[in-house]
This record gives structure tokens, C-alpha cells and sequence, in this order.
């Protein structure tokens, strides 16, 4: 470079664009979630799949792919290539925590993917869930350190939170701000295809205007954790198909797994555990209902695959496919959390109240549709596991061994082949740059980076021979532990906390100082089934010592086997929530950042209404599964709280809002028992009292929820109104004066809704 008087006598010099290496390929991982080793139709289920299974066909599977057994863990995991306690994300992230492995915070010392892949030339996308942002940190004012865009991301479509509506998602987020769905439930919308749509509009847009330069992205979907959601057709697609239960569809799923090799010669399979009742023991009523459960399911899953198939046609006709490296896995194996008889609404399970049977059956026309957020029975969940034993939360083969799926047509000598080495999803971030290829940047954003802890997998996807390369793994979820070391594997009979029906049903250990660790060799137990314990001591003692080793050294301890416990020592909210909150009408408040219910609260709105008198929602949070709402009917204001969906507690004002401007009060007193006393002042007079009896949602929603002012959004609180019924008169200001949540007394409900049965 040459500067001189001027331009004609200056030489330019021009930075050198960042670009990686000459026909690195795009990188697509499509996660999704408590999806079981069983359920894929490449996998030996019955259930269709046909885009994932020509993935398949096409390219390889995996049968010996581990994941952490939970979902936010397992994609620390994927996108950090360490493990999920060395980043800080032992749980999940509604639960941060004061020690190193239960932060719910990626650290800067492990750059993601994302930020590898964008700072080498890479455009970056993430569609779908997120589930990796600490509870305080997912409101409009951020930090936004954490969502995907401070992770490396130059665009993000999804949800923030750990599941959600699939007709009416909540936290659903465009970039760094909270939106609105685009339409609404009776128009049509279903949050994947919302998602298909966006990342396939990413992708367009890219290649329309840079099309020499490579991709990656991260496509999320919330299926197939429920609520399990399906339009009605793709659910009346299997009616019937599953009526034969549990037991016979997991012998038929067993005998087409031999058949196409994806478990070894001879497998032979867990047997059905004491704690899952079987199917001919059901009444026909129940069998009836859980077939149509797995009727739901399955239907949701087709979907799913039908728009994973929308998005690789989008490649295909790009000319694309071909030069995309993709991965399909499950971050954990199925799901138990529908308990013994299944859920109407999953939001009950979250407060530790398990519906039973009958409840459920009362209301089996709503499953899978508007009115219901349900999960399947667990047996379900056994049986989409074969050939392994227990599910998601346990580090049993159940929770941990899901599909992986490996396409990559320039690369893959062998389409269709199955791979047998050991791996883990702390080994995909490796291998991606290994086949692009880069080296690991030792330092990112001035920060030092920690080694990876998984290896590449291009070995073996070039070669079958291959040998293992990742050969040693700890596991620890929810108190449950387990180690894989050359062949070896134990695994403790721990049973947590978290579903009560799993206490009191599955034998095992509620003690870590009594925990009895069972060993397995898997290279010849390939369902892990005979326990080799009493045989080998000496190798159990070393696997024992190892574990401790790896948990020392991953920040594994402090251990407990409960949500409780974790709560009782989550991170305080940085800010704490004003005594007074004022919000505008058209506000949209996350739930992390509303004001609290769980106390004495007011609330005064100012309002002014015209002759012909005024009507609307003047705020709502939730919805008719779980929610509460202030709104105004006939002109009388109303305040109803629907607890859990099963029942609709209202307080009325006993006169309707006058013409002009008005003050509106609703005053709530809460005594330390459950009954709360609502008052109406209009204009400053007396308008009625009434009872609301029940208790209060430690959090209105599993995956968070939206505090909207003026207006709802999605589904309505109760069947009073239809969404988005906005306030019809002029809502000047809607004012919360609360005292501040205080640690004990929002203990004291979630000790009472979490211990309740």
C-alpha cells in the first residue's frame, strides 16, 4: 500500500477476504429430540420416515452413538465438541447453578461450531430449538451472549426454551427479539413447517447471493418431545396400526432390526421390565387409548420427517446435496416422562401431578390436537428404545444410544452400510472440521481454548474397519452414572426423583451412598442384559475408580438425583423484578422477567372506555393448558386462572366498567394457605370479591411463556374469548405492584407442587 497525495498516485491494499478451503462442503446437523433407537424406520420401526431413511440408504448408520440422556446437555455436547458438565451445562439451563459443571452457561473457552465455522468463512444458521440459554438470560433485553447469535450464529429462527406448543409456540424468536407466530392455529400453522419454511429460506437466500460459499446449519426441531402434535390426517394415517401394544410391536421392531443389521447377530434383547405392565394385562379401555397415543406419535414423526424431506429437496434442487456433510441424530433416547398411563397435558408432570388413566381417557378425543399438551404412556417409550432397557434422564443404553445417520455422497464409499465403532456427540464438532478440513483454533475471541474432548468420526465413515477411536466415556444424569471404557461399560441401579411413578415403580437405589453398579461387556452384550459384575470385581473396582476419575476432572460433582435439589440452589436472578412493573398496551413480557403471582399482588389498569361500552384481553400469559389472564366481558372484568388445564378458577366484578376514564383495580391477597381472596375496585368503589382457591405454577409453561398486554396470542386462557380479542376501549397503562419473589416463599410452592402426587 501506497498513500500519496492523491488517489491516482496511491496504491490500495485490500484485507484478504476469510474464506475456508477450497471445496469444503456444507455442514447440516438436524437434532431430534426423544427420538429412541427404535422409532426411526431405518432403525426397524414401522413408523415412516422416508427422508430420513433415504439419509440411509444413502449414507450410514450408527449403531453405537451416545448422547448425554437429556436434551440441552447433548447439544452442549454437539456444538462445543467437549463434555456437557466441562461446559457448564450438566442440566439445563432453567436451572443455573453456582458450580462449575451446572452454570447453564457455554463459556467462552469452548467456541462452538458456529463461531469456528463463521469466523472461517462459513455462513451460519440455527432453526429450531435452542434450549441453551440460562432462564434469566431469555427476555427482550437479553444478555444475548448466550442465544445463538452470540454463539456464533448470523441468523436464528426457533424457540429459546426447552419445549413448546407446536400449534401456538411461546419464545418463539427471530435473531436477538421475541416475535409472534406468522399465523395462527386455524389458519393452518404447525411451528415445523414454520421451521422448514425458515430454513429453507435461509439456505435460498444464501446461495442466491453468495452461492460459492459454504453453509452450516444447525436445524433443531421440537419434535418429537411433546406435546406431541400432528394435523388430524397424519394422525388418522395409523389408525389402528398399533393396536396389537408394546410388547408384540417391539418383537416385530427387534426381528426387522436383525434383519437389516443395525444390532449384531444373536442380539439379545432387555426383557420387559416389571414396572411396565403388559399389554394383555391392560384393560381394553387403556389399550384402546395408549394405541391411539402411538397413533399421535408416529403421526407427529411422519410430519416431522415430511418437512426434514422439504428441506434436503430444497438442496437437491440447488444442486447441493451432493457437497452437504449431514448428520440426523436424537439428543436422547424416548421419552418416559407421560408416566404409566400417559398425559393429557405434560404441563402436569412439570408440577409433579400425574394424571391417571381414567383422567386422561375422560379427554382422549383433545390428544394431539389444540386443547391437549400430551405425551404417550411409557411403555412406548420402552418399546422405542429396543433392544435396550429405561429411557431419557437414566445413562442405561435406553437413554443414552440413539440413531445416527451420516450422508455425504462425495465421501461415502459404502451407502447404506452400518458402523459399528463407539461414539459419542462430543464427536461430530471434530469430525466436521476434520472433513473440511481446519485445524482447531487454539484461541478464540482472545480466549484460550479448552481441548476438545471428542474425535473424529472420518475414519470410520471412510472404513468400515476402522478401529474405535473414542474409547473411553463417562455418563451422569440426574444422579444416574455410568462409564464405557475399551468394551466395558458400568452403570448404577440409581433411580432419581423426578417422576414419582419411576421411584416407587423401578427397583433400584435412592441413595448414592447405596447405588450397585452393574457391569456389562458390550462388545458381546450388545443390548446390555447380562450383568458381568459378580464375575469381573476387579474390573468393576477399576471402572468404579475411573468414573470418580472423569467426574473430577469434568466438574460432575456436586451430585443429586432432583429438580428440587438443584432449585433449592439455582443462581438468583441478576435483576431483581421491580415492586412496581408499568407496562403499555401491545407489551410482550418473557416469563422470566413478569411480574410474580405467587404473593399479594395489584394490579390497576388505566382505561378509557367509550359509550358503547369496551371489551378484551387486558393481559394473558399461558393459555387453557396452563395460564391466567385479566380480561374484559360484557364489559365486566374478569380474572381467571387456569391451573394445569383441569380447572378454571375466575373472580367477576360484579358491575361493568363505566363510560370515560376509568381505574380499574384487581387486588389479590394470598395467605400461606392456598386460598387467595380477589377484590374489584372500579373507579375507586368497591365491585365485588371473590375466592380463588389452588395454587400457583412455579412457571406457567415447561418451556416459558409470553405475558401479553392488551392482547392474547395463540390459544386463549379459558373459552371465555377467542385470541387475539384485544381490548377494544384505549389502555393507557396496566400497572403490577408486587413485592419482589423472595426465595423462601416461592421454595415453599415449588416444594408443595413438585411433592404433591
Amino acid at each position: 500500500m501506497h498513500i500519496g497525495t492523491t488517489i491516482a498516485e496511491s496504491t490500495p491494499s485490500f484485507a484478504e477476504a476469510t474464506r475456508p478451503p477450497s471445496g469444503a462442503p456444507n455442514v447440516v446437523i438436524i437434532v431430534l429430540d426423544d427420538v429412541g433407537f427404535a422409532q426411526l424406520g431405518c432403525y426397524g420401526s414401522d413408523i415412516e420416515s422416508p427422508a430420513i431413511d433415504k439419509l440411509a440408504e444413502t449414507g450410514l448408520r450408527f449403531n453405537r452413538f451416545h448422547v448425554t440422556a437429556l436434551c440441552s446437555p447433548t447439544r452442549a455436547c454437539v456444538l462445543t465438541g467437549r463434555n456437557h458438565h466441562a461446559v457448564g451445562m450438566g442440566l439445563v439451563p432453567e436451572v443455573p447453578m453456582g458450580f462449575p459443571g451446572y452454570t447453564g452457561r457455554i463459556p467462552p473457552r469452548a467456541g462452538t461450531l458456529a463461531r469456528i465455522l463463521r469466523d472461517r468463512g462459513y455462513s451460519t444458521f440455527a432453526v429450531g430449538k435452542w434450549h441453551l440459554t440460562p432462564r434469566w438470560e431469555m427476555t427482550a433485553s437479553g444478555p444475548f451472549d448466550r442465544w445463538p447469535l452470540g454463539l456464533g450464529f448470523e441468523r436464528f429462527y426457533g424457540f429459546l426454551g426447552a419445549d413448546t406448543n407446536q400449534w401456538a409456540p411461546e419464545l418463539l424468536a427471530c435473531d436477538n427479539h421475541l416475535i409472534e407466530p406468522p399465523r395462527s392455529p386455524q389458519a393452518g400453522y404447525h411451528l415445523t413447517d414454520d421451521l422448514a419454511d425458515q430454513a429453507i429460506q435461509m439456505v435460498r437466500d444464501q446461495q442466491q447471493t453468495t452461492p460459492t460459499k459454504p453453509f452450516f446449519l444447525y436445524f433443531a426441531t421440537g419434535a418429537m418431545h411433546a406435546p406431541h402434535h400432528a394435523p388430524p390426517a397424519s394422525i388418522e394415517a395409523y389408525r389402528g396400526r398399533f393396536d396389537d401394544g408394546w410388547d408384540i410391536w417391539r418383537s416385530r421392531v427387534m426381528e426387522r432390526q436383525l434383519t437389516a443389521g443395525v444390532v449384531p447377530p444373536g442380539t439379545e434383547p432387555s426383557r420387559r421390565p416389571p414396572w411396565v405392565t403388559a399389554w394383555a394385562e391392560l384393560p381394553g379401555e387403556q389399550q384402546r387409548l395408549f394405541a391411539h397415543m402411538m397413533e399421535i406419535y408416529a403421526g407427529f414423526l411422519t410430519h416431522t420427517d415430511s418437512q426434514i424431506g422439504r428441506l434436503l429437496a430444497t438442496f437437491e434442487n440447488l444442486g447441493i446435496l451432493d457437497d452437504t456433510l449431514v448428520f440426523v441424530l436424537s439428543d436422547n433416547g424416548a421419552s418416559a416422562e407421560g408416566g404409566p398411563h400417559g398425559s393429557h397435558n405434560e404441563n402436569a408432570f412439570a408440577h409433579g401431578i400425574h394424571e391417571t388413566a381414567e383422567n386422561v381417557l375422560a379427554r382422549a378425543d383433545e390428544l394431539g390436537g389444540f386443547r391437549a399438551y400430551n405425551h404417550y404412556a411409557w411403555g412406548w417409550a420402552w418399546a422405542g428404545n429396543t433392544p435396550f432397557r429405561l429411557w431419557k434422564r437414566y445413562t442405561w443404553l435406553g437413554g443414552t444410544r440413539t440413531p445416527l445417520i451420516a450422508h455425504w455422497p462425495t465421501r461415502i464409499t459404502t451407502p447404506g452400510a452400518v458402523r459399528t465403532q463407539f461414539c459419542h456427540a462430543v464427536d461430530l464438532l471434530p469430525t466436521v472440521l476434520d472433513a473440511i478440513p481446519l485445524d482447531p483454533p487454539p484461541v478464540i475471541g482472545g480466549v484460550e481454548q479448552q481441548p476438545f474432548d471428542g474425535v473424529s468420526l472420518l475414519p470410520a465413515i471412510d472404513d468400515l474397519a476402522a478401529p474405535t477411536v473414542h474409547e473411553r466415556q463417562y455418563f451422569e444424569m440426574f444422579g444416574s452414572r455410568a462409564i464405557y471404557d475399551h468394551g466395558w461399560k458400568a452403570v448404577t441401579n440409581h433411580v432419581g426423583d423426578q417422576v414419582a411413578a419411576e421411584r416407587h415403580l423401578i427397583p433400584g437405589s435412592h441413595e448414592f451412598d447405596t447405588d450397585r453398579w452393574a457391569l456389562f461387556h458390550l462388545e458381546d452384550d450388545f443390548a446390555e442384559v447380562h450383568d458381568r459384575s459378580a464375575d469381573e470385581p476387579r474390573e468393576l473396582r477399576r471402572l468404579i475408580d475411573l468414573w470418580w476419575r472423569e467426574a473430577g476432572r469434568n466438574h460432575v460433582l456436586p451430585l443429586d438425583d432432583t429438580m428440587i435439589g438443584r432449585v433449592a440452589v439455582m443462581e438468583p436472578p441478576p435483576h431483581q423484578r421491580p415492586r412496581r412493573s408499568v407496562f403499555r398496551a401491545g407489551t410482550r413480557v418473557a416469563e422470566d422477567a413478569a411480574p410474580s403471582l405467587t404473593g399479594n399482588f395489584r394490579i390497576t389498569a388505566d382505561l378509557e372506555i367509550p359509550e358503547s361500552g369496551a371489551n378484551g384481553v387486558l393481559c394473558a400469559q399461558g393459555d387453557w393448558t396452563s395460564g391466567w389472564g385479566l380480561y374484559v366481558l360484557t364489559g365486566r372484568p374478569i380474572l381467571a386462572m387456569n391451573h394445569l388445564g383441569i380447572e378454571v378458577r375466575k373472580a367477576v366484578a360484579s358491575v361493568p366498567l363505566p363510560s370515560g376514564e376509568i381505574t380499574l383495580v384487581v387486588e389479590v391477597e394470598r395467605p400461606p394457605s392456598d386460598a387467595a381472596t380477589c377484590s374489584f375496585l372500579i373507579g375507586g368503589k368497591p365491585a365485588g370479591t371473590s375466592q380463588l382457591r389452588g395454587p400457583i405454577p412455579f412457571r406457567w409453561q415447561i418451556g416459558g411463556s409470553i405475558l401479553r398486554i392488551g392482547y392474547d396470542s395463540g390459544f386463549p386462557v379459558c373459552d371465555d374469548y377467542q385470541p387475539p380479542f384485544p381490548f377494544s376501549g384505549t389502555l393507557n397503562s396496566l400497572t403490577f405492584d408486587a413485592p419482589p419473589p423472595q426465595h423462601d416463599a416461592s421454595q415453599q410452592h415449588i416444594d408443595r407442587a413438585l411433592r404433591s402426587d
